[in-house]
């Protein structure tokens, strides 16, 4: 792999040549141009990761094009100026609109490697502080000893060799991000850009331009394929993407090249694709929700990660885990989990995979009083999550009133077997939801449902999802359904861990 690809705009064709030969021998990947319009078109096209750019140039000279390049001040990559007719003030104002450097003809070939050397080394910093910044706070490594775990992270470093595009599949909660950052951290691309998109969050309107970016003239938004040009892309909820777009994807996976939304010129790509989802793709193929051409080109590795209860094991580590992290990460008080709060933690199933257990180690972190964490603590915790509906979680269209038959009927439930049995069942439910047709009478519980649980994780929408075993997506989609006030029920993002 090459150092880095660089743009040379300069209309001296021996310049060109020259500087080309130079950087070639230092294993640099070399695009040239001769004017304004093929750098245009070749900054679109490659995206380098640093222009050479001379100032005196016949049709537009070259700080006109670094205005057009330039947001804010601020360019994608560097760029180094280059002028046989310097002065202080062009290099001032070169400078003042984002340039790197500016260096002088005729040139040196030791003071041209250094000048690229240390900007190319500038910009890597730069993207390596904009990635802790994003992702500060994110699990970059699987957690455990088990078997199981050691199998996955050998896996990971085994597919990290290579550039195939890779299907990451699990329940939710089970690890999926951080097995793509574990991924991207073990391959050649490591040193740049790590990007997320979460196709899920994302309106199928602005699908499109989200991933691909847009081009009005010589205006461009660079989409997630851009941004990660380089690295590692990872489109995670890959499952909710809509069918126009996964055809859109599919053609720009096979010719490895795109258009940007109104735009005219392709765009290389340039990236290490990773896809996640939770659902089961061959059965949205039989219903007509996903592409099987998609499919199998986004599964040339597959990678499937285990849920929780598969490696119950690993328990003690991870809550080890994430009690240094709360504690250093989000200042929350350490407290030690004693051996029977470990091992009630350890039997439980895990439905939420190990964003319920990080969620459950926040909560009691924050919850437990004195030093340590005991086994009541635990119980107590997992209990509220398993409590039973009772009439306070009713809606108010079937009353407290309409429970009473004639002051006998039962609201007890006996859990067995992970089956609920409701005692003297026809007198149990308030008779006035047996006159509903069914679908109007479900509707009502799984509302009363879904709001009990609502209170009990105060909002926290991966907490709900875990606990009732809903993807977030179709969670959402199922309480705006029902009528659920999203705003006054107080929903929340929980921390990301897919």
């Amino acid at each position: 792999m090459s150092t880095g690809n660089i743009l040379v705009v300069d209309d001296e064709p021996d310049i060109r040549q020259i500087v080309q030969e130079i950087l070639e021998d230092e294993d640099y990947a070399i695009t040239t141009a001769e004017n304004a319009a093929a750098a245009r078109a070749a900054y679109n096209t490659h995206r380098p990761d640093l222009v050479l750019l001379d100032i005196w140039m016949p049709d537009t000279d070259g700080i006109s094009l670094l205005k057009e390049w330039s947001r804010d001040h601020a360019l994608p990559v560097p760029v180094v100026m280059m002028s046989g007719h310097g002065t202080v003030e062009t290099a001032v104002e070169a400078i003042r609109l984002g340039a790197y450097d500016f260096i002088e003809k005729p040139l040196t070939t030791a003071k041209l490697l250094v000048t690229i050397e240390r900007a190319l080394q500038n910009a890597r910093l730069q993207q390596e502080n904009l990635n802790l910044k994003r992702h500060g706070g994110v699990v970059s490594i699987p957690v455990g000893k088990s078997k199981l775990m050691k199998q996955l992270r050998s896996t990971i470093e085994r597919i990290a060799a290579h550039d195939a595009w890779v299907l990451i599949t699990g329940e939710p909660g089970s690890g999926k991000e951080v097995a793509a950052r574990y991924l991207h951290s073990k391959s050649a691309r490591r040193d740049r850009a790590f990007v997320e998109m979460n196709l899920a969050a994302v309106p199928a309107q602005n699908m499109a331009t989200q991933l691909f970016g847009t081009e009005q003239g010589s205006e461009t938004t660079a989409g997630v394929f851009e941004q990660a040009a380089g690295g590692t892309l990872f489109l995670d909820q890959i499952g909710d993407l809509d069918l126009a777009t996964q055809s859109r994807l599919l053609s720009g996976l096979e010719e490895r090249r795109f258009l940007r939304v109104g735009g005219i010129t392709p765009v290389t790509l340039d990236v290490h694709v990773l896809a996640a989802t939770s659902l089961n793709l061959e059965r949205a193929i039989a219903e007509g929700r996903f592409r099987e051409d998609l499919y199998y080109r986004l599964n040339v590795v597959p990678l499937v990660i285990p849920a929780l209860r598969e490696h119950r094991e690993d328990v003690p580590e991870l809550v080890g885990f994430y009690v240094d992290w709360m504690v250093e990460k989000e200042r929350l008080p350490y407290r030690r989990f004693t051996t029977g709060a470990l091992n009630v933690l350890r039997n439980h199933s895990w439905p939420g995979n190990i964003r319920e257990l990080k969620n459950l180690v926040q909560r009691l972190l924050i919850l437990s009083q004195g030093e340590e964490v005991t086994e009541a603590d635990v119980a107590a915790a997992l209990g509220a999550h398993k409590a039973a509906v009772t009439a306070e979680t009713i809606p108010a269209t079937v009353n407290e009133a309409s429970f009473t038959d004639g002051g006998s009927a039962e609201r007890e439930a006996v859990s067995e077997g992970g089956c609920i049995h409701w005692t003297n069942a026809g007198a149990a439910f308030p008779p006035a939801l047996f006159d509903l047709p069914l679908r109007e009478a479900r509707d009502h519980f799984e509302k009363a449902y879904l709001e009990h649980h609502l209170k009990l994780a105060g909002g926290n929408v991966g907490d709900i999802a875990a606990t009732v075993g809903m993807e977030r997506t179709h969670l959402y989609r199922k309480l705006k359904g029902l009528g659920i006030d999203l705003r006054k029920a107080g929903l929340h993002k929980d921390s990301k861990e897919n």
